[in-house]
């Protein structure tokens, strides 16, 4: 018969996990000698990542100005976040639009008259039309809660869970028409444990996302650099 099985211990202390480049060597040193980007956060929610970017801001680790935040959701707690970094906050409520097209079109003009250069998708639920991609070409990325390409699209945390998996994680990639489908910049695994919930296991992946987010927006921005040099 077989003997009774116990479980070990969870250890979050070893959970962070990078599964992609990290900015590095050569790069890093070509990263630290680039200006400050101009950049634009689109958000819908609390604003948990916009807040990560700002203080990866401050503490030198990115290498960016926020010129504007765009919101859409009246009332998203990403205001007040915006509000205390003395960032402008842009409200565009979506539903006040005929169709997703001219909600970008309204969108890609606050950004631009932002003077923004690059795009930071930091919980931002809208799907992406030819208006911003085109706009914004390669120099718009997003993040997702899970390890594209699996769950890609909305409910990913639940999706992780439905489909019974070990590992679930979160991506930082580049925005292309097809939901969340771009090239991918960054990953961390996260383990999924018999006892977590969609709030538990969501509260993981968001640890991830806090620490490979700036990371990864600084690594686009090195590429971007090192592929224009002689």
């Amino acid at each position: 018969m077989a003997g009774t099985m116990t479980e070990a211990p969870i250890d979050h202390a070893s959970e962070p996990n990078l599964v992609s480049p990290q900015l590095s060597g050569d790069l890093l040193a070509l990263y630290q000698n680039l200006p400050p980007i101009a950049l634009g956060v689109l958000a819908s929610g609390s604003g948990s990542n916009f807040e990560t970017i700002m203080e990866a801001i401050a503490d030198g680790r990115l290498r960016a100005e926020v010129k504007v935040l765009v919101y859409n959701n009246p009332g998203a707690k990403v205001a007040a976040r915006a509000a205390r970094w003395g960032v402008t906050a842009v409200l565009l409520d979506h539903r006040q639009y005929p169709d997703r097209n001219q909600f970008d079109a309204a969108v890609v003009q606050a950004l631009q008259a932002a003077g923004v250069e690059w795009v930071a998708m930091a919980g931002w639920m809208r799907r992406a039309t030819e208006t911003l991609v085109n706009a914004f070409p390669q120099r718009a990325i997003n993040i997702h809660p899970s390890l594209l390409p699996s769950f890609p699209g909305i409910r990913a945390v639940e999706q992780a869970l439905a489909a019974q998996v070990r590992i679930t994680g979160c991506t930082v990639h580049f925005v292309e028409l097809e939901v969340d489908s771009g090239p991918i910049l960054m990953q961390a695994a996260v383990p999924v444990y018999p006892t977590d919930s969609a709030e538990t296991l969501h509260a993981r992946i968001q640890t991830q996302e806090h620490l490979i987010f700036p990371q990864a927006i600084a690594l686009a921005v090195a590429q971007a650099s090192q592929a224009t040099q002689p």
